[in-house]
């Protein structure tokens, strides 16, 4: 069985065809620049060259047309017709309160969906064109929809609640509801096998450091806090939001700007974070490499950032009571060795010890890694994510009809024998190249 997952952003829709059989990636791709007249489809399937085009897309629809038209060419695809596609996973940011795990699409959940676009009105509106040009090419599958929101929903009133009008959380669903619900979902059930331990014993604080980034903390296998809020602003610097500000900034400043609350929230969601600070670029690999040069604004980014990690470590860790380990993820989380030292330098008293040797060596998204010293009492690890695999085994599960909240429900990867074939191909090779990584992986006799 063929399933296909999207992942539909305002401009651009991120795609991956997996073979359920065989547990394989076969191809996975982008198409950017939707809307725009120099919109642009990658695409890299198994045992075949990179495609790149220019190809105009008006629309989500013509989007998912070439997608469909490209995944299933003779000579650049991977998959010999459309007919083989059985199902369709979308990623789908905001649940609110009225979807508490993943769906199955049809007109009456999508038009609960439309009513949530005022929680989430920078991407559900892009998620939900994916889903209604999708459903257009496709209309014969299922179609599955996947909260980034879902995974928060453990969380208690407490947590969630913030200080504000109660009025406001009854009329307007005020409330904190957080993201990357799907990566830290994949993460914490794998620390859980890393650990050796049921996810149900398992306390973690993950950091998802991306060009959007967010923290949470897991206890018992469950969310009971994270940094995102009711939108993706709060929290975290990020590559282009501010996170937490004093929310009397933003008045204070509209009033000296002479700007309307629709161009305060472009500058809060799009020209802060890193590129506020920087004023030219929002790549943490620019950071990295201005850092490298000696340039002083990268210095204090990367010191801004890595700092408010810590700050956040350090409450995970007072409402968490015990850790067993600390997680990074994402882009970031997974390749840069500075901003993770960064983030737990200093907490060597609370139990937190880094091998500097084992971080530095960590930059593969090819395996699973121990990044913490041997006498560390909380494991440190860097965990590649894998939200695409969720997506497509709720979207499976869905359609057998066996799916479940993630508590009463057993993913693949969360057993001790689960091997990404895909990623332990290219961990081989790095291996053949650098026999000392072999150390810092953290199932070794799995992968290798």
């Amino acid at each position: 069985m063929i399933i296909l997952t999207l992942n539909c952003g305002s401009s651009s829709a991120k795609f991956q065809i997996y073979d359920w059989e065989n547990q394989t990636v076969l191809g996975s791709g982008m198409v950017e620049r939707i809307g725009q007249p120099n919109s642009r489809i990658e695409f890299s399937a198994a045992a075949k060259e990179e495609y790149e085009a220019q190809k105009p897309c008006p629309t989500h629809i013509e989007a998912i047309q070439l997608i469909m038209d490209t995944i299933a060419d003779p000579k650049l695809g991977c998959i010999h017709s459309m007919d083989e596609v059985k199902a369709v996973g979308h990623r789908m940011l905001h649940g609110g309160e009225k979807f508490k795990k993943s769906v199955l699409i049809d007109d009456r959940t999508l038009a609960e969906f439309k009513s949530l676009i005022p929680l989430g009105p920078l991407h559900m509106p892009a998620n939900i064109q994916g889903v209604e040009a999708a459903r257009k090419v496709l209309p014969n599958i299922p179609h599955c929809a996947v909260m980034d929101t879902a995974w928060h929903q453990t969380m208690e009133a407490p947590a969630f609640m913030y200080p504000l009008p109660y009025e406001w959380y009854t009329k307007y669903n005020i409330r904190r509801y957080g993201f990357h619900g799907t990566s830290f979902l994949y993460t914490a059930k794998r620390a859980a096998v890393l650990l050796g331990k049921s996810p149900k014993e398992t306390n973690l604080i993950i950091a998802h450091i991306g060009n959007g980034a967010s923290m949470c903390a897991v206890k018992n296998g469950v969310c009971i806090d994270t940094s995102m809020g009711l939108t993706p602003l709060e929290g975290l610097m990020m590559g282009t939001r501010c996170g937490d500000i004093d929310p009397a900034i933003v008045p204070f400043m509209m009033e000296n700007l002479g700007c309307s609350a629709k161009e305060m929230d472009a500058i809060l969601n799009k020209s802060s974070g890193v590129l506020g600070i920087s004023g030219k670029y929002s790549d943490r690999r620019d950071v990295q490499a201005g850092v490298d040069a000696g340039d002083e604004r990268a210095k204090l980014i990367l010191e801004m950032e890595t700092y408010r990690i810590k700050k956040y470590i350090g409450s995970y860790m007072a409402a968490l009571g015990r850790v067993d380990a600390i997680v990074f993820t994402a882009g970031v989380g997974e390749m840069n060795p500075a901003y993770r030292a960064g983030s737990v330098s200093g907490l060597e008293g609370f139990g937190i010890k880094l091998d500097e040797k084992r971080n530095r060596l960590s930059r593969l998204r090819a395996a699973e890694t121990v990044i913490s010293a041997d006498d560390s009492a909380v494991k440190i690890f860097v965990i590649p994510t894998d939200e695409e695999l969720v997506m497509t085994e709720d979207t499976f599960a869905l359609m057998q009809g066996t799916y479940d909240v993630h508590t009463n429900f057993t993913y693949s990867f969360q057993s001790k024998e689960y091997v990404n074939k895909d990623r332990a191909a290219k961990l081989k090779a790095k291996l053949a190249e650098n026999p000392e990584l072999r150390e810092i992986l953290a199932l070794p006799e799995q992968w290798i």
